[in-house]
């Protein structure tokens, strides 16, 4: 077989638009990601692997960085296959990994985030890489194959409740926000929330809400909720929109929408729009019960079933750095 042609794309080809022809397109495979990581620190980089005739076999938006004499490699949802790339995964993994020429204290990983392709697991294991999974690893899904009225009759019944008297509420504004200038608010105002959230629940994530407000407000895979009693924004919920999965990506409240129950009705809506888009699932955006339990019973009032999430997959010259990585990584 004819070795494969591997292409570093410039930064004036249109990365979003090519990722997004294909059925396993998403976020953190688009340009945006890719640029967001690399003002938090990383080297992003972007590659089109063809094969000897030309034809596109996959797209891989990965990032680098060094610790000391180690180098970690990260590639979120991706390399994505194309039609003619699935018949030749395992070559495509290939050419990446040689691509890479990692010493043997370096690390790759590949998370996909829920897009992944039978094909691709099937070239991950047949290269060694190995799957890390955590008790954070799983999340809620919402069948939105079903009718509307189904899905809300199969609600917690004090949820379901809890939603009807919200929905009577007339001071409750409920936008799904388009405009790139009014999302820059939206996401201002979930700063300012997220922040708050942060404090009182003492978590720390890697989100950097400056950094990340103008590519997000631009993403065209990002959904933007807002809701609003009297004029004031008391609600952003940020979806993730794929083909056929919605995916709450971050959400942030005051208390005044905690008292009024707005969470649930800001949900409901969302779960709506996603079916009326023609998404099949919605995924709440993972769980963590035994250390955030308040927001487990919440999702948990929507739908009991479990999914895992797809694992981090690990990959290393050297066998022992690969799995003490795993080790560590596994007991997150």
């Amino acid at each position: 077989m004819k070795p494969l042609t591997l292409t570093e794309v410039p930064e004036t080809f249109d990365w979003s638009a090519a990722v997004a022809k294909h059925d396993y397109a998403n976020v953190y495979a688009a340009k945006k990601w890719g640029d967001y990581k690399a003002r938090v620190g990383w080297k992003s980089r972007r590659i089109i692997i063809n094969d000897h005739s030309g034809r596109r076999l996959g797209l891989i938006q990965y990032q680098e960085r060094k610790r000391g004499p180690a180098r970690f490699v990260l590639a979120q949802g991706c390399p994505i296959l194309t039609e003619t790339g699935t018949f030749q995964a395992k070559e495509v993994f290939e050419a990446f990994i040689t691509h890479l020429d990692l010493g043997r204290l370096d690390l790759l990983g590949i998370k996909y985030h829920q897009f992944e392709s039978a094909e691709a697991k099937l070239a991950l294991l047949a290269h060694g890489f190995r799957p890390v999974i955590s008790a954070k690893d799983h999340t809620l899904e919402v069948d939105l194959s079903r009718n509307i009225a189904a899905i809300r009759s199969s609600l917690d019944a004090r949820w379901r409740n809890a939603l009807a008297k919200a929905e009577r509420k007339e001071s409750i504004e409920i936008r799904f926000v388009a405009d790139p200038s009014e999302r820059l608010r939206a996401f201002d105002a979930f700063a300012r929330m997220y922040a708050v959230l942060q404090e009182r629940k003492g978590f720390r994530n890697n989100l950097n809400t400056g950094v990340y407000r103008d590519l997000a407000a631009h993403d065209e895979f990002l959904e933007f909720q807002e809701v609003f009693e009297g004029g004031e924004t008391i609600l952003v919920r940020i979806i993730h929109k794929s083909q056929n999965r919605w995916t709450d990506f971050y959400v942030a409240s005051n208390e005044r929408a905690r008292a009024l129950d707005v969470p649930r009705l800001a949900l409901w809506r969302a779960l709506e729009r996603a079916k009326q888009e023609g998404a099949t699932i919605y995924d709440l955006g993972g769980i963590d019960p035994p250390n955030n339990r308040g927001v487990f019973v919440f999702k948990a009032g929507v739908t009991r079933s479990v999914a895992q999430a797809t694992p981090l997959w690990l990959h290393s010259r050297s066998a022992v750095v690969r799995d003490v990585a795993a080790s560590i990584l596994g007991r997150r």
